[in-house]
């Protein structure tokens, strides 16, 4: 808009993950705040969408559903101008989010450089544990550990990640941490080492994972993008799925100087992001592909 003034909008929306229509409106926000935090901005003002269908659920369900957004929204000061719905067969709800960012802080997920740090902000596993619940399977302590996951704003992550040496960042979502890496990596000419020891999961996430319990997009994340990643001998499959697990409302995939990575993970901790981790770093081998060990 400006020199100093640039704006970031983004949609995002889908079908409940969670029954309770509260804490699918905080998550479904938090979700859809993450792409601003992601790229460097500060959300400002955010529209609801919504399709519902009218007849086959009380409109106290949409109330609900509403209520708990516009929680999330508050959370992250951020103002509720509006919104569209229409009557549908299934209920979604998400929003549209406009932020805003100084051009010259603009993060994409495409500056990778040799050397850097990769930091994980959330762990993984909420779309095996989100399988496992529909299953009547998943434990109310682990179903419960994944909602709070899910609902958890970035915006802690992206205050503190303001004040060091990022270089690219992006949301870890719908296709997995090893499909967004993937997105980092590709036509850059460098490769990315991760070191799987280091990566934190989500309690029951490895267990469900023996079990089989991985949603759909979860093979479709690997057969897409597994022609990218070298796996070590040391990884077993499950670990290898879950590294392709999709995500609902994920946390941050930072990339960041290496002098700077130990001080920024500092900072995230005592900021209380207490689950963040370096993963692993940017390196000249295997070129535009990913080294999981």
């Amino acid at each position: 808009m400006t020199e100093d003034l640039a704006l970031i909008q983004t949609v995002d929306f889908f079908t409940p993950v969670v029954d309770d229509p509260f804490r699918f409106g905080q998550i479904a926000a938090a979700n859809a705040l993450s792409d601003v935090y992601a790229m460097g901005g500060v959300p400002k003002t955010a529209m609801n969408l919504v399709a519902f269908p009218l007849g086959k659920m009380p409109l106290e369900v949409l109330r609900r559903i509403i209520q708990g957004g516009l929680e999330k929204l508050k959370e992250a000061d951020v103002v509720l101008v509006g919104g569209h719905s229409v009557e549908d067969d299934e209920l979604k709800y998400g929003l549209s989010v406009t932020g805003l960012v100084h051009p010259d802080r603009i993060l994409t997920k495409k500056d990778l450089r040799l050397g850097d740090c990769l930091i994980l902000t959330k762990p993984l596993g909420t779309g095996v544990i989100n399988t496992a619940v529909k299953g009547g399977i998943a434990s109310g302590e682990n179903a419960e550990g994944a909602v709070r996951l899910m609902a958890e704003l970035n915006r802690t992550a992206a205050e503190v990640m303001a004040a060091y040496p990022v270089h690219a960042c992006t949301d870890v979502t719908g296709f997995g941490l090893l499909g967004h890496l993937a997105e980092m990596v590709e036509g850059t000419g460098l490769g990315v080492r991760l070191r799987t020891r280091d990566i934190p999961l989500l309690p029951g996430a490895a267990e469900y994972g023996r079990m089989g319990l991985f949603p759909a997009g979860a093979f479709k994340n690997r057969e897409f993008r597994e022609g990218m990643v070298d796996f070590g001998i040391s990884v077993d499959g499950v670990l290898r799925d879950l590294l392709f697990d999709p995500q609902t409302s994920g946390g941050l995939l930072i990339c960041v100087a290496s002098r700077a990575a130990e001080d920024l993970l500092s900072a995230l901790l005592k900021r209380g992001v207490r689950q963040a981790s370096i993963i692993g770093e940017v390196s000249e081998e295997p070129k535009g592909r990913i080294d999981v060990s």
